[in-house]
């Protein structure tokens, strides 16, 4: 007999493979096929008949079972919405050491529990009860649940993971990362014990793999947990989807296959007729449009704890010189509620809103940033030729002189990051006991050691970027402090403003929970009138994206159209420059397609050479993605990027 199969190996370019194999196999069968000289897995798609060629034989059966449908469905869905190859998306699909033989543990072949006592362990307000009816009587797969930090969004999670049990059905819930969301990960298990199946990266190859195996072979209803990744595993009675924090850029894999685990997911949830939540107080603004306009918007608008306090928040200009008298990194304000907090025992949090390395080009006086005439993005300084330029659209200039919105000279060039903050309050607060968390921490500092940490209060001063945005609850922290609130907005990207919002939104919520009388919030900014900083200071989300919806009509970007960024990478700039051009002119041939003029990488020199972009833009997916499939294939291609950088 013959049979069609997907190989899971990266780097192979045929789609599917025909071999031979003594008896009757399933489709969705994990197999072990020969691929060139080495041995692979793969996975079988159907029977067909014999070809008019010699085939080689099928090695062996990994599994009796096979992967359940909507995961073959999903596989042929990455490879088609996404551009690219079959191989790569199955070689995702199953885990690393696939063909290696394991030792299996009596802990995973425990039976679980029955189903009893779930919904009496779940207490719900009126506001969750009611957006659960939203949640179960909306028109299609996919809902957003819009639920304002506080306001028990997990409570609402719990209740429909336990309507999926009861019906013997699984979930998924997915997380940005296991790492900030132990509380959320603790309240399942408090609820639902050994039914919440853990996947996560800290987790060994050998360990994935036997989740794997045990997933697969099991019928029992559970509950898996984990990063993006954990969507495929292969549950045979999938029966709902929650995506908490959607909005975090973590859903999308940059490495290829490059795709976004909001889009399968909700893909998968069509193909199952099941329900797939995207829960967020801050929704990313494509999928809160679709859901207003589809009807499938769900709010969730009061906090849940009564004891919850609004914090006070304090807007510094960051142009008022009289409140940066003492330091020109903090202003007095945040200096005094520093000192009061050391003096009773509390917490400060210092966030530094700040990705990447570009300066902003902004006006010492009226604090308004150069942005592009076309796009309205920031412009990025190139100090070698003194020029501002748009990375989207290409358009360049010369430094002006003066500032275009206020007329007054002395454009100036500003940025700093976390590591001379932690050293300025090291020198002011020299008995402090300050931690710095962000990318830059020495391997091993985890945020779980560092949250523990600061939650023992054995830390006075935390310092840290987005990654302490969210998922902290700190009984002791009394003051957040935002050094510089507007310094993702300089940022050449057309997501800088909706990240920008999140990021203050979220950093707000780390206080007020009703563990102190007192919580305080000191906003430093250059642009203190800016929209994003207002509508995050009165975290008014419907305001926000309102105002959002309409800057990006303006300019082109989605979810008015579709986009993709290409990037190419060789030895020389020489080369490389001509590269990008060659195709930037094929794709300009072509009508439906809004093509910018290449432009270097915002990191553009790394050690595998030069990197230059391309942006692309349509009105239909369609059109982008055909016209994409001529591109040679040592671009790196991604579709729908959550960010342009």
């Amino acid at each position: 007999m013959f049979y069609e199969v997907f190989p899971g190996k990266v780097g192979v370019r045929s789609e599917a493979l025909t071999y031979t194999f003594d008896g009757e196999l399933k489709i969705g069968q994990i197999v072990e096929i020969p691929l060139a000289k080495n041995m692979v897995p793969g996975v079988v798609i159907k029977k067909v008949e014999q070809p008019d060629f010699s085939c080689r034989a099928i090695s062996k059966i990994l599994y009796s079972k096979p992967l359940p449908k909507h995961l073959i469905k999903t596989i042929e869905f990455i490879s088609e919405y996404y551009a690219a190859p079959i191989p790569s998306v199955v070689a995702m699909m199953l885990p690393n050491g696939i063909l290696k033989k394991r030792r299996k543990s009596a802990e995973k072949e425990a039976k679980f529990s029955d189903f009893k006592g779930f919904e009496a362990k779940i207490k719900l307000n009126n506001a969750q009860k009611m957006a659960l009816e939203g949640l179960r009587r909306g028109p299609g797969a996919t809902k957003v649940l819009f639920g304002v930090t506080g306001s028990g969004k997990t409570n609402v999670y719990l209740s429909e993971a336990a309507r999926a049990l009861q019906g013997q059905n699984s979930a998924i819930l997915l997380v940005p990362e296991i790492a900030l969301t132990g509380q959320l990960v603790a309240v399942f298990r408090e609820v639902f014990g050994e039914r919440v199946t853990l996947i996560h990266s800290k987790q060994t190859e050998a360990e994935r793999h036997l989740i794997f195996e045990e997933i697969l072979e099991s019928d029992e209803p559970r509950i898996v947990v984990g990063p993006r990744s954990a969507l495929f595993a292969p549950l045979s009675n999938l029966g709902l989807i929650i995506i908490d924090e959607e909005h975090e850029p973590s859903y999308y894999q940059e490495n290829p296959p490059r795709y976004s685990a909001i889009r399968v997911a909700s893909f998968m949830a069509r193909e199952l007729s099941i329900s797939c939540i995207l829960g967020s107080a801050t929704p990313e603004i494509s999928d809160y449009y679709l859901a207003e306009k589809q009807g499938s918007l769900v709010c969730l608008c009061e906090k849940a704890k009564v004891e919850a306090i609004k914090p006070e928040i304090k807007i510094i200009d960051f142009k008022n010189r009289e409140e940066f008298s003492k330091n020109r990194y903090f202003s007095n304000s945040l200096l005094a509620a520093i000192q009061e907090n050391l003096e009773n025992g509390r917490q400060t949090l210092i966030f530094h809103n700040r990705r990447g390395s570009a300066p902003m080009t902004i006006c010492d006086s009226c604090g308004e940033e150069v942005v592009c005439p076309t796009c309205y993005l920031p412009l990025t300084l190139h100090a070698d030729s003194y020029e501002l330029v748009c990375h989207t659209c290409g358009f360049k200039e010369v430094v002006p002189v003066r500032c275009p919105s206020c007329g007054v000279p002395g454009l100036v060039h500003k940025g700093f990051g976390t590591k001379l903050l932690e050293a300025e309050l090291s020198r002011l607060f020299p008995k402090a006991r300050v931690a710095r968390f962000d990318a830059d921490n020495k391997k091993g500092e985890s945020l779980d050691a560092v949250y523990e940490a600061v939650k023992e209060g054995a830390v006075d001063i935390l310092i840290g970027t987005q990654m302490l945005a969210k998922g902290l609850d700190l009984p002791r922290l009394a003051t957040v402090g935002v050094v510089q609130a507007d310094a993702g907005l300089s940022l050449p990207d057309f997501a800088s403003e909706e990240r920008t919002f999140q990021l203050l939104t979220q950093v707000i919520g780390r206080v007020g929970r009703g563990h102190i009388e007192k919580a305080e919030v000191v906003i430093q900014t250059l642009r203190p009138d800016h929209p994003v900083i207002q509508f995050g200071v009165a975290e008014n989300y419907e305001g926000f994206a309102e105002y959002l919806l309409r800057m990006r009509k303006k300019g082109g970007f989605p979810p008015f159209c579709f986009i993709a960024k290409l990037g190419i990478t060789m030895k020389t700039e020489k080369a490389t420059v001509s590269k990008i051009r060659k195709v930037a002119m094929e794709l300009k041939n072509n009508p439906d397609l809004i093509v910018s003029t290449p432009m270097p990488a915002f990191h553009e020199r790394t050690a595998k050479g030069f990197t230059w972009e391309l942006i692309v833009r349509a009105k239909s997916r369609k059109s982008l993605v055909r016209a994409l499939g001529t591109i040679d294939p040592n671009f790196k291609i991604s579709l729908d990027p959550p960010s342009l950088l």
